[in-house]
């Protein structure tokens, strides 16, 4: 399992430690790793820093270029993985998609501090799990011996009636404990969520404000059950996840997951050159609409304060990790102001034949280890000799040269191609395992990779 990188807990990585963490997912790109690893490693460094100048030393945000597939989101992905920190990748193009009325930037605030008090409520809730289940198979022997009714005689037959029931559910609970009875059906009680109002009047406009429509009116309006026919099993999940909601103070995972994003928060701004304006851009609403967009993100990354359901969050020590590749624009086509807030620019290496080699073999998510592990549910034992790998690797990069440059997923274009008659035919018809060849490989794609059209259009 990944180690951890929680700056508040004190478990930090050194940068090597951190590139050598990367290293295992992610071939090549030494300098954009370097990079993020010194920024990871600076939060830490921050943390350590009296607390006069902590709020003054601010994080330097990182613009990485390059062509898709070479690995800027995978590299962000994987920091946050390590970091244990709340992750959000967001296009900025998508702030333009309705002119000058394009999503709120602020948004991506809030949908930041959603996944993080995701991520700390299931932290605190995987900590009373235990106790949750323990309390969920209390409820299920209540659905399993409903409690009969109150007795009319004398104190004494009273008692002979409740220790005969306790040691019926006595013995019913061990026999729950053992898994006898995960198949028999129960009706549960569980909570109806569905409000028409939210139908009525729509959830986005109020969402987008930081406000929660359902939360404002759940204190007005009572909570209505339903009830569910299901399994023992199932009915243990629903429950236990009920239980445990009641075990865990909101308030405090609410505020830790605020100090999280404001502390160690990450953004991924995919697309940032899609609203940078050239030289031969200028004018027209296009224009004014991606300017706009650049006006509209700076104060977040310069650091303000948005409104959120969960409450105010400062964004002043948010990394923003922005990407593009900077075909049509280039990273001074920014506006000055937001240049100056990504101090740090990556330039990202394409990717070469080698690299292919390396990307299908070596990550521990690795290509053909993918491909494998799903063939192998059916029974098939899929085998790349080196030079069928090699041939893979050629074809990708030749097709990348002569059409749209997509990187590492063209790997992916060519061996769903390679091996798409392999998949349909299984498990129906009888295939024996075999080692795939550099050459079956080769006559296998070569009149697509030959005739252009066919290039430009499959792969």
């Amino acid at each position: 399992m990944m180690n951890k990188l929680v700056l508040s807990q004190g478990q930090e990585l050194t940068p090597k430690q951190i590139v050598k963490e990367l290293d295992r997912y992610i071939i090549g790109q030494e300098k954009a790793k370097k990079s993020v690893a010194i920024a990871l490693r600076n939060r830490w460094r921050r943390q350590q820093v009296e607390d006069e100048l902590r709020e003054e030393i601010l994080p330097n945000n990182i613009i990485l270029i390059g062509p898709t597939g070479v690995g800027k989101t995978e590299i962000a992905r994987r920091l946050a993985n390590l970091a244990h920190a709340p992750f959000l990748k967001v296009e900025a193009s998508k702030f333009t998609e309705v002119g000058y009325v394009g999503r709120d930037v602020e948004s991506m605030i809030r949908d930041l501090t959603n996944i993080a008090v995701s991520m700390v409520k299931s932290e605190h809730e995987s900590r009373v799990r235990e106790q949750a289940i323990r309390q969920a198979n209390e409820r299920i022997l209540d659905l399993l011996i409903p409690p009969g009714p109150r007795t009319s005689g004398d104190e004494e037959e009273a008692t002979a009636v409740d220790e005969r029931r306790h040691k019926t559910r006595e013995r019913f609970r061990e026999r729950l404990e053992a898994g006898d009875f995960e198949g028999r059906m129960v009706e549960v009680q569980v909570r109806d969520d569905s409000m028409p109002v939210m139908q009525i009047f729509g959830s986005t406009g109020m969402e987008e404000m930081g406000v929660n429509l359902q939360d404002m009116l759940g204190n007005l309006m009572p909570s209505k059950k339903k009830t569910r026919k299901t399994t023992v099993a199932e009915a243990r999940e629903i429950l236990s996840q009920e239980e445990a909601g009641k075990l865990i103070d909101m308030d405090k995972v609410v505020n830790e997951a605020i100090r999280r994003v404001e502390e160690s928060g990450i953004i991924f701004l995919d697309e940032i050159d899609k609203v940078a304006v050239n030289g031969g851009q200028q004018g027209g609403q296009a224009s004014v609409s991606r300017e706009g967009v650049q006006r509209d993100i700076l104060p977040i990354v310069e650091g303000s304060t948005v409104m959120t359901k969960y409450g105010m969050v400062q964004t002043d020590h948010i990394l923003f990790i922005a990407a593009g590749a900077f075909h049509m624009s280039k990273p001074s086509d920014l506006i000055p102001e937001l240049q100056g807030r990504f101090p740090i620019r990556v330039e990202m290496d394409s990717l070469s034949t080698e690299d292919f080699v390396k990307i299908l073999t070596n990550p521990e998510n690795a290509l053909l280890k993918q491909y494998r592990a799903l063939l192998a549910t059916e029974g098939f034992e899929l085998t790349f000799d080196d030079d069928a790998i090699r041939a893979v690797a050629e074809i990708a990069t030749e097709v990348n040269s002569t059409t749209e440059n997509i990187g590492a997923r063209r790997l992916h274009t060519v061996m769903n191609l390679l091996l798409e008659d392999l998949q349909f035919g299984l498990p129906d018809e009888a295939i024996e395992d075999s080692v795939i060849t550099g050459e079956f490989v080769r006559e296998k794609l070569r009149a697509v990779v030959e005739d252009k059209d066919l290039t430009r259009y499959i792969l």
